[in-house]
């Protein structure tokens, strides 16, 4: 049995959120890391050594790494010592109905595929995108055992959940725990080798399947904290009360902390992850279910807030700030208050001016500077507590219709 495996070359399969970083800190690390994407311009992007993502020194990071010939990117994979999946896992477009989403595991299944070819004894292979129950064990473990690799005995596959927040990234990937689940006790042990070349945070071993459901319970456990707070706010609402100033005097109790409202629940985690559960387990999951649905609804209950705002004016101007999924990043997946922006541009309800300082232009729709939309509107709804936004001028808003969704201005 191989117990001092030398991981001298990554494949890294994925160039996103969580792959790029990834990849450009093995690289400063010594390894030798070959990038993978499907889209040719962030090949093409990362090879010049520049970024295609927002992330607090990922930009230097990535400059060094590549300048350093330890990283280079590829639409093709080759052979490597350890391969890291770190692709997607989205719904299935014909099952986002709201009652049920299931899971698209269609880019994991790509990528074990494409891998395959290049796989020899000895080497490693790590699922850290977040997935399903089940997925390490039974898609890429038995897509490698169907193409003929001795899966288990010469070919280790664990998976271990990516558990860092945007913004901290590359602080997060090196200083959180982690949990690594293999598909036998060969795999995580040879996994558990490989992390601590680089984390110095405790690498806790366990199953795949252990593994899947801890990432899955973290996420799912702060959407039902989260739905409680949204569900709050929309109670307090109905009855004229100040929702936040509720919460915090119910948190001076010492055993209660609520968290704070928003429009909604975004990011490719939070808003996503509880689905798996529900997908795998609908008979035992209704409060999961159940916070889901309630955070997937909030961004309605904001547009009929706006809208009856609206209605005051003949031909109103509404001040839309904030488009990302949370503070001070660039990523719309899943955002709410795209969502909500959308939507009120749809139905065409007022005339829109919108702001979101960590974008320099958008396909969807024009953007105006934070001073413009101020001056301009009737009405200003605030989507994401940006740091840009939490200085505003309460005189300069004095005369206008505010609707705070994140509290930011109390």
């Amino acid at each position: 049995m191989k117990t001092n495996k030398k991981f001298e070359k990554v494949c890294v399969i994925g160039l996103g959120y969580i792959g790029l970083p990834t990849a450009s800190l093995l690289a400063t690390k010594g390894f030798k890391v070959l990038g993978v994407d499907v889209s040719k311009d962030i090949v093409d992007t990362i090879n010049q050594g520049k970024i295609h993502i927002v992330e607090p020194d990922l930009d230097i990071l990535v400059k060094s790494a590549v300048n350093s010939g330890n990283l280079s990117a590829s639409l093709e994979p080759a052979g490597a010592d350890v391969f890291i999946i770190a692709v997607p896992t989205p719904f299935k477009e014909d099952d986002s109905n709201g009652a049920h989403k299931k899971p698209d595991l269609s880019f994991i299944k790509a990528a074990t595929k494409m891998i395959s070819s290049f796989i020899k004894p000895g080497d490693l292979v790590i699922l850290e995108s977040t997935s399903p129950v089940g997925t390490t064990d039974e898609v890429v473990a038995e897509i490698l055992k169907e193409d003929g690799h001795a899966v288990g005995e010469n070919i280790y596959v664990s998976h271990c959940p990516e558990r860092v927040l945007p913004g901290r990234i590359l602080i997060e990937l090196i200083e959180n725990d982690r949990v690594v689940g293999g598909i036998n006790d060969e795999s995580t042990k040879t996994t558990i080798e490989f992390y601590e070349t680089f984390v110095s945070g405790t690498v806790f071993p366990t199953t795949a399947k252990t593994a899947e459901m801890v990432k899955l319970t973290e996420n799912s456990s702060r959407d039902v904290q989260i739905a409680f707070a949204n569900e709050l706010s929309m109670i307090c609402e109905a009855d004229n009360i100040d929702t936040w100033k509720v919460i915090e005097l119910a948190n001076r109790h010492p055993r209660v902390n609520i968290l704070n409202p928003g429009p909604g629940v975004g990011g490719h985690c939070i808003a996503v992850d509880p689905w798996f559960i529900v997908d795998r387990s609908p008979e035992h999951s209704n409060l999961i279910r159940t916070a889901r649905q309630v955070n997937d609804s909030k961004p309605e209950w904001v547009i009929e807030q706006v809208s009856a705002c609206a209605d005051r004016f003949k031909n109103p101007i509404i001040g839309c700030l904030g488009l990302t999924f949370k503070a001070d990043v660039d990523d719309l997946r899943e955002s709410p208050a795209f969502e909500i922006v959308k939507k009120l541009s749809n139905n065409n309800i007022g005339n829109l001016k919108i702001n979101e300082p960590n974008l320099i232009a958008l396909e969807e729709f024009d953007l105006c500077s934070l001073s413009q939309v101020i001056t301009d509107s009737d009405i200003i709804l605030i989507l994401v507590d940006h740091k840009e936004y939490k200085s505003l001028s309460l005189n300069a808003l004095s005369n206008k219709v505010v609707i705070d969704t994140r509290g930011i201005l109390r």
